[in-house]
C-alpha cells in the first residue's frame, strides 16, 4: 500500500487529542476503539489510519507488528477470512511517544454491517448474521485442527463489511462476500500463551484503576473472543446499542439453528435471549462507567498533573 509516512507524522504532530476534528491536517473520525480512533485523513483519503498510541518502548512496537502481520496473513491464508489490504507504521513523535497507525483501505461506510442493518430487510439481515457466523465458523475449525495455535475474533456486527455493497439497492445474499475489518486486535494464542501483550489494553485505562480493572476484567476480556458462544452472543447482543432490538429474538433462533446444523460438531451451548440480554445489560454498564472515567483522567492529566491524555475518546455513545 502507497501510505505517505511523513503525512501522518505531521497529522500526529499537529493532533490535539482532545479535539481530534481542530487538527492542522484535516481529518474525519471513522469510529472509536478502546484504545484506538479510526481517521480519513485529508490526502490519504483511500485510507483507514487506526491511530494506536499505546507502545512505551521500540520492543513492545516489535512485538506488536510481528503479530498484527501474522493475524492478518492467517486470517486471509490459512482461515479463509477475507481482509483488506493493509500496512502498519509507526514513528516517534515531537511529543515523547510512539505512535502506530494500522492502516487499511478505505471502506465506504454504507458497507459496514451496523450501517446495512438500518437499511436491509428484517430477512437480508438474518442472511448476513448466518453469513458472520460462516465466517466465524472458520476460526473454530482452524483452531480444532491446529491445537498449538489458536486464533480469536471479536465477531460484533460492526467489524463486517458487506462487499459491493450498493445503498440505493440494499441486498444481501446467501453468496455474498464480508471483508472482516478489526485486525488491530491480533487475538494469537501459541501453546495457549497470548501472544498479544495484555497490559497494552490497560494503556488507556484511568491510572488509578489499572489494578482494579486487570484484577476483575482483563482475564475475561482476553478469553471471551476464543469462545465461540460468547462471540456469537456479543454480535447479536450488538443489536441492542445498533438501536435494533427487535431482530434479536429472530437472530437467537438463527444462531441456534446454524450451531445446531453446519456448527454441530463443536456442540456449542445455544442461546436465550434472556442470555443476550442480560450479557447486554452488564456490558453496557461496564462501559459507560469507564468511559466517564476515562473523561475524568483526562481531565487530571490536563489540568492537574499537567501532563499530555494521548487518548481519544469518544463522545456521548447512544445505546
Amino acid at each position: 500500500m502507497k501510505v505517505d509516512i511523513d503525512l501522518l507524522k505531521k497529522f500526529e504532530n499537529g493532533l490535539e487529542p482532545s479535539r481530534p476534528e481542530a487538527s492542522k491536517i484535516p481529518a474525519r473520525v471513522l469510529g472509536y476503539g478502546e484504545i484506538s480512533t479510526v481517521f480519513a485523513i485529508e490526502g490519504q483519503d483511500k485510507l483507514a489510519c487506526k491511530r494506536m498510541p499505546i507502545f512505551q518502548c521500540q520492543e513492545e512496537l516489535d512485538q506488536y507488528q510481528v503479530i498484527y502481520d501474522e493475524y492478518n496473513r492467517l486470517l486471509k491464508g490459512e482461515v479463509g477470512i477475507e481482509v483488506p489490504p493493509y500496512d502498519c507504521v509507526a514513528f516517534d513523535t515531537n511529543r515523547g511517544y510512539i505512535v502506530c497507525f494500522d492502516v487499511q483501505e478505505r471502506q465506504s461506510s454504507e458497507s459496514f454491517g451496523n450501517r446495512a442493518i438500518h437499511i436491509l430487510s428484517e430477512d437480508e439481515i438474518t442472511v448476513l448474521v448466518r453469513l458472520i457466523l460462516k465466517n466465524l465458523l472458520k476460526i473454530w475449525e482452524f483452531n480444532r485442527k491446529n491445537k498449538s495455535l489458536q486464533l480469536g475474533i471479536d465477531g460484533q456486527i460492526s467489524n463486517w463489511v458487506i462487499r459491493g455493497f450498493k445503498p440505493d439497492k440494499p441486498q444481501v445474499g446467501p453468496t455474498a462476500k464480508l471483508f472482516y475489518i478489526d485486525t488491530s486486535t491480533p487475538f494469537i494464542r501459541k501453546d495457549g500463551v497470548e501472544q498479544l501483550n495484555p497490559e497494552l489494553f490497560m494503556r488507556s485505562a484511568p491510572s488509578f484503576l489499572r489494578w482494579l480493572i486487570r484484577w476483575l476484567f482483563l482475564k475475561d476480556v482476553m478469553t471471551r473472543y476464543y469462545d465461540f458462544h460468547l462471540v456469537a452472543v456479543d454480535l447479536i447482543a450488538n443489536f441492542y446499542k445498533e438501536q435494533r432490538p427487535e431482530l434479536i429474538p429472530a437472530l437467537v433462533e438463527v444462531a441456534n439453528d446454524f450451531f445446531d446444523t453446519e456448527a454441530k460438531e463443536l456442540n456449542i451451548t445455544p442461546i436465550t435471549v434472556k442470555e443476550v440480554e442480560s450479557y447486554y445489560k452488564e456490558d453496557a454498564i461496564i462501559w459507560t462507567v469507564f468511559l466517564a472515567l476515562r473523561r475524568f483522567d483526562r481531565f487530571l492529566h490536563k489540568w492537574i498533573l499537567r501532563r499530555p491524555y494521548v487518548y481519544i475518546l469518544p463522545g456521548k455513545i447512544k445505546r
